[in-house]
């Protein structure tokens, strides 16, 4: 007879985690030992449930690279004992959160999945019970022994999305996420519906390995009508600026004025690695296919295709606290390394 598998609940913080104090009308951290008291629905669940807590949950405002390590860490240590993760997290920036993580936890072969909430776990209308008892569910499924589910997800109002393809699309709805550029992994409804083809498969025989630096000498600059010389050239010349995510009109286009193409130019000649992202939330770039990315082609700008902003900024990060050589680079980004571009 197989075993219960064990889920792991990491409580880093946000909304989800909160109970309302209805004297003070006032916001307080969640006490998971009164857990199975608050979600008796968690009991019929065919899966043992424990917890772990940040000391100081944090508002996902103030999460940071040194709590991605923090996160990825505590699965580390626990991986063996467990069968899949849920890490409960703010939404402001969950999307970041989750595609770090994607990098930092190399070959992969259980569930990490991230979830929140809109509306806090006690009140009347919140859509924090159904995230968390799915996203446990999705945590706990397996087949043949094995996870279904071997990467990091993101789940949220009836849909497990691959993490380092989401982006927090609206800050009202219960439906805050999105994934424009991948398909779901599984949505629920009457039934849990599992998409296979979708999801990512572990590579046989490669050991589970987590990485912890991250390099945060990056930046974002999103071009727009009117940018001036001083303001695009003053980001290219940040001191120790390593790496750049330059989000572009459309299928990868920018402005052809020279000025703008020859700073692009000495940033790239002397060793800043540029990422060409799309500003739209949706489709990819295609550099080359408008007169207007052509020269950024030629340059050896870096292609992010159809890759996030959140999956960009946190990929550069990984690669250069791995110190990928400057040689490979290119090369390395423009490759999919967790399904996070095509």
């Amino acid at each position: 007879m197989n075993e219960k598998p064990n889920i792991l609940l990491i409580y880093t913080g946000g909304t989800i985690g909160m109970v309302k104090d209805y004297e003070s009308g006032v916001l307080k951290a969640f006490d998971f030992n009164t857990l199975l008291k608050s979600i008796p629905e968690l009991n019929q669940l065919d899966c043992n449930i424990e917890s772990v807590s940040f000391d100081e949950p944090l508002d996902s405002s103030n999460m940071n690279p040194k709590h991605w390590t923090d996160i990825a860490e505590l699965i580390e240590v626990n991986y063996s004992l467990y069968d899949g993760f849920v890490v409960l997290h703010g939404s402001d920036t969950m999307s970041y959160t989750a595609s770090a993580l994607s990098f930092m936890l190399e070959n992969l072969g259980k569930p990490v999945i991230f979830t929140g909430s809109q509306l806090p776990i006690g009140d009347l209308r919140t859509d924090a019970k159904e995230n968390l008892i799915t996203s446990i569910q999705i945590a706990a499924l397996r087949e043949k022994g094995k996870s279904v589910i071997q990467e990091v997800g993101l789940y949220f109002e009836y849909k497990l999305y691959r993490a380092n393809r989401t982006t927090k699309i609206n800050a009202e709805h219960f439906q805050a996420f999105s994934s424009l550029n991948y398909p779901p992994l599984a949505e629920s409804g009457v039934h849990l519906k599992v998409y296979p083809e979708y999801i990512e498969k572990k590579k046989r025989g490669k050991k589970f390995k987590v990485h912890h630096k991250m390099d945060t000498n990056v930046a974002v600059l999103k071009i727009f009508p009117g940018i001036n010389e001083s303001v695009f050239e003053s980001v290219l010349n940040i001191p120790n600026l390593k790496a750049l995510v330059l989000e572009t009109y459309g299928a990868g286009n920018a402005p052809t004025e020279k000025w703008l193409l020859n700073c692009l130019k000495n940033a790239i000649d002397r060793g800043l690695h540029i990422v060409n992202v799309t500003q739209c939330s949706g489709g990819s770039v295609i550099m080359g296919q408008y007169e207007t990315s052509k020269d950024l082609r030629k340059m050896q700008v870096i292609n992010g295709k159809d890759i996030t902003t959140e999956a960009a900024i946190t990929k550069l990060m990984y690669l250069l606290g791995n110190k990928v050589s400057p040689k490979l680079f290119k090369t390395i980004f423009e490759t999919s390394l967790r399904g996070e571009m095509q």
